[in-house]
């Protein structure tokens, strides 16, 4: 499942980013994000969301929730 299936509320341990995009993949890497690392949606909106990882909150589009597996 990726980040926008994700409830709110809920830790989830990241599996992995999903994407071809090397530029993308290090951008999420700069920020944390990647596998092993615990990931909570705070919120939710129709085309982003707020997610707290480490200990930093972040709002990310769609798009980028979606290749975020967990």
């Amino acid at each position: 499942m990726n980040l926008t299936e994700a409830r709110i509320g809920e830790e989830y341990i990241i599996k992995g980013i999903v994407t071809q995009d090397g530029e993308l993949d290090a951008f999420l890497f700069s920020l944390g994000c990647y596998s092993g690392e615990p990931v909570t949606v705070i919120s939710r909106r129709r085309s982003n969301s707020v997610i707290a990882l480490k200990d930093a909150r972040y709002s990310i589009d769609n798009q980028l929730a979606k290749v975020i597996m967990v």
